[in-house]
């Protein structure tokens, strides 16, 4: 248990322990031996004093101790007063009394890229019939590798893992599935990070659990990814995390009408890897009954398929896409990058598919021209789009957030190679349309142009924004809109993400991002990742680090409540003062049920820059949008 307030250059300043469930006197400092620890000295307690009483205040906030409680540690008992604020030590009590059990955590690498495994911090977690040797680091249990199914066959959806008896060694990241010039076919496994073991086959304080699905353009990426390792998400909001791998390219998404081979491998592998969370994830500290679907670009497309798969309604109880690409068809344009997820054109000869079986994996999803599209195959995806114009059983009517980066479109649109003077040849270059659909936007006045003397960036800036509303805004405000007016979706939110790493920079000006984030810049796609799982290596100001604080709150609440607003009495309990003081600033505070139930107005989400998260109108819709919950604005 950490202190974790996400800033990684602070760990060193702050102590991480365990805490075990009821022992007695006797017993006390061998349970803490069988993990190569000790009891936790007063010494260590009273130099983080601020540390200690605001985890165990949690503790007892979150109904898994009494609001006193006593602790045995090394030299007596530690009291621990949630409504008086207070730590107090005592002498040892008479008699066998069993107590919670304060052991050091001597393991003090905090961060994905220096956690390893050794001998002393391993732990051994026992489900479905095998044995899974993980470890710890400072903020959270860590299970990397697991199979999660058995060893795929080539164009065929993937089953449970069924071996039993086992031995899982799970301390490091399984191989990716094939990409380019790497990985393999056998290739589906899950890390789990965790901050909570229960007792054997114990189904009591379960958290929640976010199962993560990365995105790469259904080409590439993996559960491994480091910006989103969920161990520092786990620690701070007190969720399970789950990141799956699943098939891509051609061995995942190759579909050949008249065939056997229908597709949708890779969507499959998810279910699949749902159905094994399901299964497993209490003996991890998850709870099976509160699973939140969460995916970015990719994964954002394979959230919107789930929400309309058979397969899949009914596994999961939330689910968040992220800058889900969705569009591209308009101004004259048939395609583009965005409809990636949205229709499938293969074909072949029936004299080639033998050779597809037996052509090798990398080869395979090396070729100029690959599969990468979901397509109708009538057991995965069996509807052409997802119907939310009303409640019906083929849509999860389950809590959903859809959203993007303010510049998504940035990373889609062609910065011109020449110098261009005009507006509207830097329209056509920058987004491969013709000049009357490059004048239509411009006589629309709905891009105005913004200059700063440099027409060639300037005409960039109008054309990412066009790209913003056309390849991601518009398809997915238009589907919270649609199923926030109709209650195909229980709740339904859209954000806005003003603050993202780094910042695209086409015209090689050095990114004023990199020093100054507050300053204008382009945000990238998939660069809001760090935000939400609280992963940002170098802070640029202390405004990066509140924001983050902020963004992995509201993702953490709604992976907790399927509502993105913190309670005001979790964020007290947890000690974090930042994020209240960031919601009180934005303006849009209000009490529901007194002052301990203090909620944010669903109007916007606070900005990751100024205080507010801007929720533009998408140019293309004729309708302003803020915040839908309920049927409502």
């Amino acid at each position: 248990m950490p202190k974790n307030n996400l800033n990684a250059t602070d760990d060193v300043n702050h102590l991480s322990f365990i805490l075990l469930d009821e022992f007695n006197q006797k017993d006390a400092s061998s349970a803490c031996k069988s993990l190569n620890e000790t009891l936790l000295s007063s010494a260590a307690i009273k130099a983080h004093q601020n540390d200690i009483f605001q985890s165990l205040a949690y503790t007892a906030y979150a109904g898994n101790t009494a609001p006193l409680q006593f602790y045995y540690i090394d030299d007596g008992l530690l009291a621990v007063g949630q409504d008086i604020e207070e730590l107090t030590f005592h002498a040892f009590p008479l008699g066998f009394v069993e107590l919670p059990v304060l052991c050091t955590q001597s393991t003090n690498a905090s961060q994905p890229g220096t956690s390893q495994s050794s001998a002393s911090n391993q732990i051994s977690i026992n489900s479905g019939g095998n044995t899974y040797i993980g470890f710890r680091n400072k903020k959270s249990f860590r299970f990397l590798g697991i199979p999660y199914a058995n060893t795929p066959q080539r164009f065929v959806y993937s089953t449970p893992y069924t071996p039993t008896g086992k031995t899982i060694e799970a301390t490091s990241y399984g191989l990716q599935c094939a990409q380019g010039s790497s990985g393999s076919e056998d290739c589906l496994f899950l890390n789990i990070q965790t901050p909570y073991i229960p007792k054997v086959g114990s189904k009591d304080s379960l958290r929640p659990v976010m199962f993560w699905i990365h995105g790469g353009g259904f080409t590439g990426g993996s559960g491994a990814d480091p910006g989103s390792d969920g161990g520092n998400l786990a620690s701070r909001e007190d969720i399970v995390v789950v990141n799956i791998n699943y098939r891509l390219s051609t061995l995942g998404f190759l579909a050949i009408p008249g065939t056997n081979i229908t597709g949708n491998y890779g969507i499959g592998d998810q279910i699949t890897a749902l159905d094994w969370t399901i299964a497993n994830i209490a003996s991890f500290g998850g709870d099976p009954n509160q699973i939140t679907i969460i995916g970015e670009s990719a994964g954002a497309g394979s959230v919107r398929v789930l929400l309309g798969s058979p397969r899949a309604i009914g596994k999961y109880q939330g689910a968040v896409a992220m800058s889900n690409l969705g569009g591209g068809v308009a101004l004259g344009l048939t395609s583009d990058y965005a409809t990636t997820y949205t229709g499938c054109a293969q074909s072949a000869l029936s004299d080639q598919i033998p050779c597809l079986y037996t052509f090798p994996a990398l080869k395979l999803v090396g070729l100029s021209t690959v599969a990468r599209y979901v397509v109708q195959d009538g057991v995965i995806v069996n509807t052409p789009n997802l119907p939310v114009l009303k409640p019906s059983k083929n849509i999860a009517n389950i809590p959903v957030i859809f959203g993007n980066v303010a510049n998504d479109g940035a990373s889609f649109s062609t910065y011109p190679k020449t110098p261009i003077t005009s507006l509207l040849t830097g329209i056509q270059a920058s987004l491969g349309i013709s000049a009357t659909y490059a004048q239509s936007v411009i006589d629309s006045g709905l891009f105005p142009l913004y200059s700063t003397g440099n027409m060639t960036l300037d005409a960039f800036n109008v054309s990412q924004r066009v790209a913003t509303d056309l390849q991601f805004r518009c398809i997915d405000q238009a589907t919270v809109s649609t199923a926030s007016n109709s209650g195909a979706f229980s709740n339904a939110y859209y954000y806005q993400m003003q603050r993202s790493i780094n910042g695209y920079d086409p015209n090689n000006l050095g990114g004023p991002a990199n020093n100054d984030p507050n300053l204008p810049y382009f945000k990238l796609h998939g660069a809001d990742m760090p935000w939400v799982f609280g992963n940002l290596g170098t802070l640029r100001n202390a405004d990066d680090l509140y924001s983050i604080q902020l963004t992995s709150g509201y993702f953490g609440a709604f992976v907790r409540e399927g509502d993105p607003n913190p309670k005001t009495s979790f964020l007290r309990a947890r000690g974090y003062e930042t994020a209240i003081e960031g919601i009180e600033k934005s303006g849009l505070w209000e009490e529901v049920g007194g002052a301990e139930d203090g909620r944010m107005k669903l109007l916007d989400w606070p900005s990751l820059s100024s205080g507010f998260l801007d929720v533009p109108q998408c140019a293309f819709l004729n309708y302003s949008l803020s915040y839908y919950v309920d049927g409502g604005l």
